[in-house]
């Protein structure tokens, strides 16, 4: 059984499968690309046979917590781009130390925080 509650982008989680709007499974999602200080959300990185592929926040529908559906058809799906850019993040887990909101949403979504690696 399928869970087609409706959730946010924020309480995505690894592997979750994502389809075309004809229902073709195009991979599964490998991480969220979000900007958590404007909460924006600008995609997904999808992990595909071909490998990683960015799938733009446009074309993103009705997120559950059992399937990620798109507007993307076969086609579409198949010209996927890869993710761009080659900053290395690392996650930060004591990020969510603490007792403030942030550290609340952390802990109770179990989102890792990433920061950019130095050097």
């Amino acid at each position: 059984m399928t869970d087609d509650t409706p959730i946010a982008y924020t309480a995505l989680q690894k592997g979750t499968p994502v389809f075309t709007a004809d229902g073709a499974e195009i991979g599964k999602v490998e991480h969220v690309l979000q900007d958590s200080t404007i909460d924006l959300f600008d995609g997904l990185a999808v992990k595909t046979s071909a490998g990683v592929r960015f799938v733009d926040a446009d074309v993103v529908g009705r997120i559950t917590p059992s399937a990620v559906h798109t507007s993307l058809t076969e086609d579409d799906a198949a010209a996927l781009p890869k993710p761009q850019g080659n900053e290395v993040l690392d996650a930060d887990p004591e990020e969510y130390d603490g007792n403030g909101l942030s550290a609340w949403w952390g802990r109770t979504f179990m989102r890792e925080h990433w920061m950019r690696r130095k050097g």
